[in-house]
C-alpha cells in the first residue's frame, strides 16, 4: 500500500537536518559560487570528503560491519567509523542494525526501508517519519564487543560535527580566510553531506526499482551498472542480496566497484584480511537456475503469446540449460572419484554454462521486445 504522510509522527531532528542541508545546498551553495567562485583546493576538499565519507559507509558500515565480508585492523575500523559519522547517517551500531533487518525482512513490513511502501518512503521517508516504535538493536551483539564501535556510538554527534563541518571550515580558513572557511563549510561540509546521503538513499530506492535481476526475483533488489557509478559500486544489488557476505558487489572484473577495489588494495597493504568470496560455480549455477525458471515461465505465459520461431528458440534454450544442469550434477559425482580431471572439466563446463545463460537472457530480452 502507498505510504501516507503521518504528520503527528514526524521526526523533527532528522527532518530539519535532511531538509535543511538540502535547502542550503540548492540555495546558499550556488550563491557562494556566484560570489566567490571555486578553486582547486575547494574542489579537492569536496572530492576528498565525498570519497572518505562515502567509502566509510560502503566499505566500513556496510561490507565490514554489517556483513562481515572481511576482517580489518584497528586503523581501518577507526577511520571508517570517524568518517562514517561525518556522513551523518547515524552511528554504525544503529545503521548496521537497520541494515541487517532490511536483509532479513526485505520487502516486508519489518523492512526498515521497505520499497513496497513506495519509492519516496524507501528513499528517505522512513528516516523522516517514525511509524512504529524503534525495534530493539538485538542483532548487533557482535559489534557491541568492539570498543571502537562503542566509542563512536557514545560520541557520534561531536565526531560528526567536527569531522563533517568544522574541519572543512578550518581547512578553508587556512587556505583563504573567512571566505575560504565559508566555502569549506558549504561545499565540503553541507553540499557533500547532501550528495553522499542521497547516494546511500539511492541504494534503498532506485536499486530496488531500476535494473535487472539475473540471480533471483525473490526480492526487489536489482543490478544496475548505471547506479553503481553513483553508489561506489553498490548498484549491483541483486547480486548483493543473494550473496550478501561477498566483499564484492560487482563480481566481474570490469564492474564499476570502487569499494571492492579499495578492499582489495587494503588486503595487499595487510590492513584487512579474510576477504570472503562466493565461488564462480555457485554464482553461475544460481544464474542457470534463474534463467531456466524464467524460460519456463515465459513459455507458459498465455497473456502475451509468442511467435512460433521465438517459442522454438526459447524451448531449445530451456532444454539446453536443463541438460547443462544435469551434466554438472554428473560431473560433480565424477570429481569425487577422479580428482585429476576436476579442474579441466570444470572450467569447460562452467564456460559452456556461462555462454548458454547469457544466450538465454538475451533471448528473454528479445522475446519481451517482440511480444
Amino acid at each position: 500500500m502507498p505510504f501516507r504522510l503521518p504528520a503527528a509522527r514526524i521526526n523533527w531532528t532528522n527532518s530539519a537536518f535532511l531538509i535543511g542541508t538540502a535547502v542550503i545546498t540548492i540555495t546558499a551553495v550556488p550563491l557562494y559560487l556566484w560570489r566567490f567562485h571555486v578553486d582547486a583546493f575547494q574542489l579537492g576538499m569536496f572530492a576528498f570528503f565525498c570519497i572518505a565519507t562515502g567509502l566509510s559507509i560502503t566499505l566500513g558500515y556496510h561490507r565490514l560491519f554489517a556483513h562481515k565480508a572481511f576482517e580489518a585492523r584497528w586503523p581501518v575500523r577507526l577511520l571508517t567509523l570517524l568518517f562514517g559519522a561525518a556522513a551523518f547517517e547515524n552511528a554504525a551500531l544503529a545503521w548496521v542494525s537497520d541494515h541487517r533487518r532490511h536483509h532479513k525482512h526485505v520487502d516486508g513490513k519489518d523492512d526498515p526501508y521497505d520499497i513496497t511502501q513506495g519509492f519516496w518512503y524507501a528513499h528517505m521517508g522512513w528516516i523522516l517519519f517514525k511509524l512504529d516504535p524503534e525495534p530493539p538493536q538485538d542483532n548487533v551483539a557482535d559489534l557491541r564487543k568492539d570498543p571502537l564501535v562503542r566509542f563512536q556510538m557514545d560520541y557520534y554527534v561531536p565526531i560528526a560535527v567536527v569531522i563533517g563541518f568544522l574541519i572543512p571550515a578550518g581547512l578553508g580558513y587556512w587556505h583563504a580566510g573567512w571566505a575560504g572557511a565559508l566555502g569549506g563549510f558549504l561545499l565540503a561540509g553541507v553540499a557533500r553531506v547532501t550528495v553522499v546521503q542521497h547516494m546511500t538513499f539511492f541504494i534503498n530506492s532506485l536499486c530496488h526499482t531500476v535494473g535487472d535481476r539475473p540471480y533471483s526475483d525473490r526480492c526487489s533488489a536489482r543490478d544496475s551498472w548505471f547506479m553503481a557509478f553513483f553508489t561506489f559500486g553498490e548498484g549491483y544489488h541483486n547480486y548483493h542480496h543473494e550473496f550478501q557476505h561477498d566483499y564484492r558487489n560487482g563480481v566481474k572484473w570490469w564492474h564499476w566497484d570502487p569499494t571492492k577495489w579499495s578492499i582489495w588494495t587494503l588486503e595487499k597493504l595487510r590492513l584487512v584480511t579474510g576477504l570472503r568470496r562466493v565461488t564462480e560455480e555457485k554464482i553461475l549455477l544460481l544464474q542457470l537456475a534463474e534463467a531456466s525458471r524464467r524460460l519456463d515461465e515465459r513459455l507458459a505465459c498465455q497473456v502475451t503469446p509468442l511467435q512460433g520461431r521465438m517459442r522454438l528458440l526459447l524451448q531449445n534454450s530451456g532444454a539446453k540449460l536443463h541438460r547443462l544442469g544435469d551434466r554438472w550434477v554428473l560431473l560433480k559425482a565424477e570429481y569425487a572419484e577422479k580428482k585429476d580431471v576436476q579442474v579441466e572439466h570444470a572450467r569447460a563446463a562452467l564456460a559452456e554454462i556461462r555462454r548458454e545463460v547469457s544466450h538465454a537472457f538475451d533471448l528473454l530480452e528479445l522475446a519481451s521486445v517482440t511480444a
